[in-house]
């Protein structure tokens, strides 16, 4: 029986998946789920020719310098990479792959659980009850807003802005979006006929509520700020399902207190799991644990999906969702 491929596993994956791993390789899975520093990283891949990771794994140039040669692949279990320097792995011959695809429609879902949950005061009305402070129902209060009629700007319209802007659009929202190039007609019609704006002060004026879908990057890196947010309509909501990164945190703490922004609802967060401490003050923001692909059958496709990455790769075949 021939020799299986040696892979590190750096956190603990749905059971089918680590069974799938542990089956077809010589895996080192991680069932504590203990976060990997650094230099317990490269220790524990030496002699591996592949690593599976996820978006806690900080893999910057250095980390991609010093690690072994035999590794041939790390595939992250995530669609985002900017934890990963791919320009650097490159460098060292090692294939970087994500999982794309799989977790539109289950982040997409969290999108629109945000929306309603912010524009409806959800997270207050859950400390009501849990707090036995509800006194019964009363016509004015706890008020929130209507999506109905409301102009939703998509930051980003990738797969699962499309996914978004689709649900939102059955909801009465009009929907209008911001992206690097305009979509084409057919994609344009499946986001709810949505008005593409090249100028992005121009489609912030229109944000009655702000979907954020964009990566982490650069250019995007704190894109939410004062400025931008001073752009938008008063009492405008914001969502984001994307990376925490993309907002300035400070800057939108401070809109949520002064009334500018009505409410957010966030699944992301800078620097997760230490989140802003500023956010827990606040009654109007709506708040998940990164929980957009948190369903079985979306972890267990990221896991297959990266699984299958790894068959083709050892295999001495092209990646199937290669980012190098």
């Amino acid at each position: 029986m021939p020799e299986k491929f040696r892979i590190l596993v750096t956190r603990r994956l749905p059971v089918d998946v680590a069974a799938r791993l542990d089956q077809d390789y010589d895996a080192v899975l991680n069932q504590d789920d203990n976060l990997y520093s650094s230099e317990a990283l490269l220790e524990a891949a030496s002699g591996k020719d592949a690593l599976v990771v996820s978006s806690s794994d900080k893999l910057n140039a250095d980390v991609l310098a010093a690690m072994p040669d035999t590794v041939r692949i790390i595939a992250t279990v995530s669609v985002g990479y900017e934890h990963i320097d791919v320009e650097a792995a490159t460098a060292h011959d090692i294939v970087v792959t994500n999982t794309p695809d799989v977790l539109t429609e289950a982040t997409s879902d969290v999108g629109m659980l945000l929306l309603l949950a912010a524009a409806r005061r959800a997270h207050e009305g859950q400390a009501l009850i849990r707090e036995n402070k509800w006194q019964g129902f009363a016509m004015d209060y706890n008020l929130g807003v209507d999506l109905m009629n409301k102009r939703l700007g998509v930051l980003g319209m990738g797969r699962i802005g499309r996914a978004l802007a689709h649900r939102a659009a059955a909801f009465g929202m009009e929907i209008h979006y911001h992206n690097r190039s305009q979509l084409t007609p057919d994609l344009e019609a499946y986001a709810g006929n949505a008005v593409y704006h090249s100028d992005v002060d121009d489609f912030l004026s229109v944000c009655d509520f702000l979907s954020i879908h964009s990566p982490l990057t650069s250019e995007t890196n704190k894109f939410l700020n004062a400025e931008h947010i001073n752009l938008m309509p008063d009492g405008a909501i914001i969502v984001n399902t994307s990376r925490g990164g993309v907002v300035d945190d400070e800057a939108l703490i401070a809109a949520l207190k002064s009334g500018k922004l009505r409410a957010a609802g966030l699944d992301v967060f800078d620097g997760e799991p230490n989140i802003n401490p500023g956010y827990l003050e606040l009654p109007n923001v709506f708040m998940l644990p990164h929980i957009g692909s948190g369903t079985v059958e979306t972890r267990n496709a990221m896991g297959f999906c990266a699984a299958d990455n790894l068959d083709a790769v050892l295999a001495g075949k092209p990646a199937l969702t290669p980012l190098t």
